[in-house]
């Protein structure tokens, strides 16, 4: 049974608790500041919370197993810029838009991505951090662009379970990318998918896709789906080449994505009206599953708002658990949602908590799965 979730939101890090079979709010973490981020490390117990705390700037947080406590532990920071840099970027750390822990093999390992573009790894448990340069200093990404915000952002990262030295993250607009020696070298793997905002001749280049979330099976990582600007895309073979899912009904845009865990045929996404308005199609919210690894779609409605509904899922806003069947799914104006059926139907847990920007199941004080947004 899966009785502990995490809500990251724009008013603090809320800690839910599953009783009697309903979801309900049973503490609040950093309440009225800006949470970007929770990883709950299921190799050891220890909760992490990312804040966004504008003039005091990013913070991260760490409560370890057992303890009701917190400890702010060292934030990624960006090296200084060198003086002759042509890099229209500023190297400052913006946001932690992704938390995912290393492999079982790897205790204490971490990864974050962030705003503009980089990705850091911790080898102590978040006490400090390094950029991993070999992916910063690609070429490609003088190529990459905003999407939701004004800079470059890493939203996705995945360690393979079978070799922790296999890695794979997503960039909004950057791509995805993939690295098989642990972060010392990387190559841009979005064969397959397409760009509409950019000029004919261009729409197929790999260095500025905007996958707006990327999943893996945990069971079958070769097995990934995503959450695309332009459309839904699955891969079957580690992410080196994507086809894309056409058939899905209410709309092909959207931010969420969750995976089964253990059915690589399996999937959800929540369905959104592209691209200015962004709301649910009709104002009715739904969510498609697939269940045959996106040739047919079944759309979920059943206990979720069907009129005057102006709620968007961010990218981390929709979680499944390790049993393939609870649900959360959270949105910008604070509506949550869960479901005990794989979506068949759901129940209002609330519609008046802050905006939601990531979900992560926690499992009697051990780690879980994070939905691993803030920005759309």
């Amino acid at each position: 049974m899966y009785d502990t979730a995490y809500l990251s939101t724009r008013k603090g890090l809320f800690e839910l608790r599953q009783e009697a079979g309903r979801w309900q709010v049973a503490h609040r973490h950093f309440l009225g500041e800006p949470v970007s981020m929770a990883l709950a490390d299921r190799r050891d117990g220890t909760l992490y919370a990312a804040l966004n705390l504008g003039h005091f700037g990013v913070k991260l947080h760490r409560r370890d197993p057992g303890s009701d406590s917190w400890t702010e532990v060292a934030a990624p920071a960006y090296p200084p810029k060198p003086a002759d840099s042509t890099d229209p970027v500023e190297w400052k750390n913006r946001l932690i838009w992704a938390l995912e822990a290393g492999g079982h093999d790897e205790p204490g390992v971490l990864w974050a991505g962030t705003l503009p573009g980089g990705l850091f790894k911790s080898s102590d448990r978040g006490s400090s951090w390094e950029l991993v340069r070999a992916l910063w200093d690609v070429p490609q990404r003088s190529e990459w662009f905003g999407g939701g915000y004004d800079v470059p952002g890493i939203h996705s990262i995945s360690v393979d379970p079978r070799n922790s030295g296999h890695l794979l993250v997503a960039v909004s607009c950057g791509g995805v990318w993939r690295s098989q020696d642990g972060g010392a070298s990387w190559t841009v793997s979005s064969t397959g998918m397409r760009a509409d905002y950019m000029p004919p001749e261009l729409n197929e280049n790999e260095a500025v896709q905007d996958p707006h979330r990327v999943v893996p099976c945990a069971a079958n990582p070769d097995v990934f789906w995503c959450q695309h600007h332009n459309g839904m895309w699955r891969s079957a073979d580690g992410g080196r080449h994507w086809a894309e899912i056409v058939t899905a009904p209410v709309s092909r845009f959207g931010f969420a994505v969750a995976a089964h865990p253990s059915d690589p045929e399996t999937a959800w996404f929540a369905p959104a009206e592209a691209d200015q308005r962004r709301i649910p199609v009709d104002s009715a919210m739904a969510v498609t599953r697939t269940s045959d690894g996106g040739k047919t779609f079944t759309a979920l409605r059943a206990g979720l708002p069907q009129e005057h509904c102006y709620d968007l899922v961010y990218r981390h806003g929709l979680a499944v658990a390790d049993d393939g069947r609870t649900l959360l799914m959270g949105s910008t104006t604070g509506g949550l949602w869960a479901s005990a059926n794989g979506g068949d139907s759901w129940e209002t847990v609330s519609t008046t908590l802050p905006p939601i920007y990531a979900i992560c199941f926690a499992h009697q004080g051990a780690a879980r799965r994070c939905a691993p947004s803030s920005g759309p």
